[in-house]
């Protein structure tokens, strides 16, 4: 008993230590993952902190969902590109621009942010 109450106690504060720090990136797709941040923090292209809260983000905005647990909300990274490229497909009420269909983001930056958000 003892030990399951120590091994549950680490995973919590492992969880806690991974959602109070800034988003961290390394290996092969750190840049790429750096570029998409830039991207989606840039106020002139992504701007995702205008609706949404992503961690490292400052000013973050409240209209739409956090952005965390990415991989567990859109286990098929191709349906979250499909959001960011137009999210009128799967909610036409959705306030979130169409970055694709309105051309405010390139396909490879659109590939970026997606790979971005998806590591959050």
């Amino acid at each position: 008993m003892k030990i399951r109450l120590i091994s549950s106690a680490a995973s919590v504060v492992a969880l806690l230590g991974v959602l109070a720090s800034p988003v961290a990136f390394s290996g092969s797709h750190g840049g790429a993952l750096e570029e998409g941040k830039r991207l989606a923090f840039d106020r002139k292209l992504g701007n995702c902190l205008t609706c949404h809260m992503i961690a490292g983000g400052n000013a973050a905005g409240n209209l739409g969902p956090p952005l965390i647990a990415m991989k567990a909300r859109f286990p098929d990274k191709k349906m979250l590109r499909a959001q960011i490229w137009d999210s009128n497909v799967a909610n036409p009420s959705s306030a979130m621009p169409p970055f694709g269909r309105h051309n405010i983001l390139t396909e490879k930056q659109i590939d970026l942010v997606t790979d971005f958000i998806h590591s959050l």
